[in-house]
């Protein structure tokens, strides 16, 4: 699982608070955590889910990744009665794309949620071609669809062949704060004065304030729900 989420993510996706509180999935739920495998018994894909306690309100689900892994670890240390799941990655081998191994995942975690009980599998999702449209927000980006109707996103597009519906929009599921070199080590790009950037692969500008040596940015998700 470390060696897909370490390949997977942009360089620059470094949310502190999430990566602090990332082990305890496998620690305090690893019965929630996912891998599918091949006939030689291969991981090819993997998945990372959570239960939370959801009253099935749009509201109540968490604006940021890291307010929800809190919410459920913070549930499961009071004894509180979780009553949806809540899907954290689905992360396909490189090597194994264009399988329909995502889909597969995501069956395999709405299965997970009927095993458990919950009534609901419900995901942040992280659209996979946003980033080649930054200068669009989230809220317009998760609206557009092709000829035939289905989500534009790909990713989006599987949650809804799945049955999916769209929540709501969370502007800062993920949060990072880092310095100006780190950005610039990150990207390969440099930023010789404070303003607004495009970087490849971000959802929307980043904003660099070099007299405070800090890069300010916040990237949306699409919280999504799978009835079970």
């Amino acid at each position: 699982m470390r060696r897909l989420h370490g390949i997977a993510w942009p360089p620059f996706l470094h949310d502190h608070e999430v990566n602090a509180q990332w082990s305890t999935l496998y620690t305090t739920f690893p019965q929630f955590q996912l891998a599918l495998c091949d006939a030689r018994g291969a991981v090819v894909a993997i998945g990372n889910t959570i239960p939370i306690v959801w009253d099935g309100r749009p509201s109540r689900l968490p604006d940021r990744i890291a307010d929800l892994l809190r919410g459920g670890i913070r549930a499961n240390e009071r004894g509180a009665r979780c009553t949806a799941l809540s899907a954290l990655a689905a992360l396909v081998d490189p090597r194994h794309r264009a399988e329909g191994l995502s889909e597969k995942m995501v069956k395999a975690m709405t299965r997970l949620a009927r095993r458990h009980g919950f009534s609901a599998l419900v995901a942040p999702v992280r659209p996979s071609w946003k980033g080649r449209y930054p200068l669009t927000a989230m809220k317009d980006y998760a609206r557009w669809t092709r000829d035939d109707g289905s989500s534009f996103d790909p990713w989006l597009r599987v949650h809804q062949r799945l049955g999916a519906r769209i929540l709501r929009i969370t502007p800062r599921g993920n949060t990072v704060r880092a310095t100006v070199g780190e950005w610039e080590t990150w990207t390969g790009m440099r930023f010789p004065r404070s303003g607004r950037y495009v970087v490849p692969d971000a959802f929307q500008p980043i904003r660099v304030d070099r007299s405070r040596d800090r890069v300010a940015y916040q990237e949306a998700n699409v919280w999504m729900l799978h009835r079970v």
